[in-house]
């Protein structure tokens, strides 16, 4: 059976032409501007079913898969890949398997309706892709916790109605620096930090459309209550998901590449030089030939991803390959779309040059390059000294 089969091609054409209508417009505007996703634009996602396709019908998603996922981000990141990633925020990636029926039946038909999304403060200054050197401290204290320490990269943390928090609550024993990690769920005001957090917007290059933040946790009270799972494994329960979060930045990395394909073609064929259209030119047309076979075995190879995980089969290697090869790809793409469009390419007047800065943040996070070739090495010739 094909992988796009009518009803996900339905699924396809109404998001690329939601992209082309709603989100192109908008990104093309607040992007230059660093504005922030309207909430107007929130609502009409929210209508399509964006923030809950992989919530269960019962609470009120659609029930859909990882592939179903895959398809509708791709097309709303050819506008703008922050849309493309908000919808994770509703989608509770990581976190939902472990909740107990009562958090689930609380919390996930708001996430499917856009009303409650959140923020995942896991990495620190000092806990990138090595999770296990998180320092943050969550204390038992009478019937909760008290919370201190810093966080870093935790997106949405002011505008999310809820924070997923990693946090250590006891000492790793020796040569098991992943164990004594617990998530916890933590309810918040819409549009501010909460009591016992404080925080700065890091200043980025890209990824505009919200911000980015540096928290510091100072006796930050949550409740018993809020811990999700088992205390002392939150370590597994983050890296549970990471095949789909891996396949959902892949779709990101496609999507970026593809506006830059599209945009590329048009102002090739627009662009007039020495009498002609610059699409004419055989140096054109070979970069554009690259472009789309490019776009395309990424796309591919996302597709059986999506399908692997669809199907309840193994695939954290060939996820890796996905994430790196996607990213990897976009970050080439996107910058051969500004080589086509010259000068032109160099402004904010053009998405190119958002793509093209987008694609770059593919790269590092949900794992950086690198770390998906370790995973990938590991998996093919077994765990090196080093």
């Amino acid at each position: 059976m094909p992988f796009l089969t009518e009803e996900r091609r339905m699924i396809q054409e109404q998001a690329r032409e939601f992209t082309l209508n709603e989100v192109l417009p908008v990104a093309n505007k607040l992007d230059p501007e660093k504005g922030e996703i309207p909430m107007d634009l929130r609502d009409k996602m929210a209508e399509l079913g964006y923030f809950g396709i992989l919530i269960p019908e019962k609470y009120g998603g659609l029930g859909l898969g990882c592939s179903e996922y895959c398809i509708v981000t791709e097309e709303l990141s050819r506008g703008w890949m922050s849309v493309a990633s908000i919808i994770a925020r509703g989608n509770l990636l990581i976190g939902s398997q472990e909740m107990s029926e009562e958090q689930r039946g609380r919390y996930l038909p708001r996430m499917a309706k856009g009303e409650f999304l959140g923020a995942f403060s896991m990495s620190e200054p000092n806990a990138g892709s090595d999770i296990s050197n998180i320092s943050c401290r969550a204390k038992k204290d009478g019937s909760g916790y008290l919370i201190s320490g810093n966080k870093y990269w935790c997106t949405f943390a002011d505008g999310a109605d809820f924070m997923i928090i990693i946090a250590r609550t006891s000492d790793a024993p020796a040569g098991k620096r992943h164990l004594g990690l617990s998530m916890f769920f933590v309810e918040k005001k819409r549009g501010e930090l909460p009591k016992g957090c404080s925080g700065a917007p890091i200043p980025k290059i890209g990824y505009f459309g919200w911000k980015t933040w540096e928290l510091a946790f100072d006796n930050f009270r949550i409740d018993a209550a809020d811990l999700i799972g088992k205390e002392g494994e939150a370590f597994y329960y983050a890296t549970s998901g990471l095949e789909t979060a891996r396949a959902h930045t892949a779709a990101r990395a496609i999507g970026l590449a593809q506006g830059a394909l599209d945009d590329s073609i048009q102002y090739a064929n627009d662009r007039k030089q020495f009498g002609r259209s610059i699409s004419d030119f055989q140096a054109i047309r070979f970069k554009i030939a690259d472009m789309a076979t490019q776009i395309e075995a990424a796309r591919q190879l996302m597709y059986f991803v999506c399908e692997q995980i669809d199907t309840g089969q193994r695939c954290d290697k060939e996820a890796s390959m996905v994430k790196l090869f996607a990213s990897e790809m976009a970050e080439r793409v996107t910058s051969e779309g500004l080589q086509i469009h010259g000068g032109a390419g160099y402004t904010t007047l053009h998405a190119v040059e958002r793509h093209w800065r987008d694609a770059r943040l593919t790269k590092i996070f949900e794992g950086t390059s690198e770390i998906q070739k370790r995973i990938i090495s590991d998996r093919l010739l077994g765990r090196g000294k080093n």
